[in-house]
């Protein structure tokens, strides 16, 4: 199982821009998966196709076998909701909310944040942020709500992470703090982890990469050994 991307086209705007041409790839159950590119390559665009934020303007998304372009609006959130987690540059916590409450709000808006607790409380310890749960975003660094996101990207334990340039808004130090988190959920956990990256250094810490000119996937692609 996995991601099968077949044919997907993206257009835009009236009259229709194309972003993506006829992208097709297959992402494996477990993979640690890097899309790379300049900007305005594609690259975001392509990982909103990959995690069902966005739809095609062609093409289709089978994920686990399931035809995601076929999906209603409530099959899809309620698929999107059970099998994906989501980490972007910015963090986007709810700033009237502790650190916890954050963490749980996906728990919460599908009806399971009190069996969930006690997985949040593990997840604060395994980031080191046992003391910041009650903190409001206000009150913690920019790693810290980064961490705070990731955390809450995983309280649904989803199979599949999306992380957008999870590390562009962050210094150095706390951007491979970040990467390191998500590598230890893919080898861990066993989520697929499908990341968008204009690092060169974080883009090899994934298993395979790909390269995108012009909204198009180029012949480049990086296996790496080892991971």
């Amino acid at each position: 199982m996995g991601i099968v991307a077949k044919n997907l086209v993206k257009n835009v705007g009236d009259p229709p821009t194309r972003i993506l041409h006829d992208i097709s790839l297959e992402i494996s159950r477990g993979e640690m998966f890097s899309i790379s590119g300049r900007s305005g390559s594609g690259k975001s665009t392509l990982l909103y196709l990959l995690s069902t934020l966005d739809q095609p303007s062609e093409g289709s998304l089978i994920i686990d076998g399931r035809n995601i372009t076929d999906m209603s609006i409530e099959e899809l959130h309620r698929f999107r909701n059970n099998n994906v987690g989501f980490v972007f540059q910015f963090h986007y916590l709810l700033t009237e909310l502790t650190a916890l409450e954050n963490v749980l709000l996906p728990a919460r808006n599908s009806g399971q944040h009190l069996e969930k607790t006690s997985f949040a409380h593990e997840l604060f310890y395994q980031f080191g942020m046992e003391n910041k749960k009650d903190s409001l975003p206000s009150q913690l660094s920019g790693g810290e709500q980064q961490r705070i996101a990731i955390a809450r990207a995983l309280i649904m334990n989803p199979g599949y992470i999306f992380a957008d340039e999870p590390t562009g808004n962050l210094d150095s130090k706390n951007g491979l703090i970040v990467m390191d988190f998500l590598k230890r959920i893919n080898q861990e956990r066993g989520a697929t982890v499908v990341l968008v990256t204009h690092e060169r250094e974080y883009a090899a810490m994934a298993q395979r990469e790909i390269y995108l000119v012009d909204g198009r996937l180029t012949n480049e692609e990086t296996f790496i050994a080892n991971h």
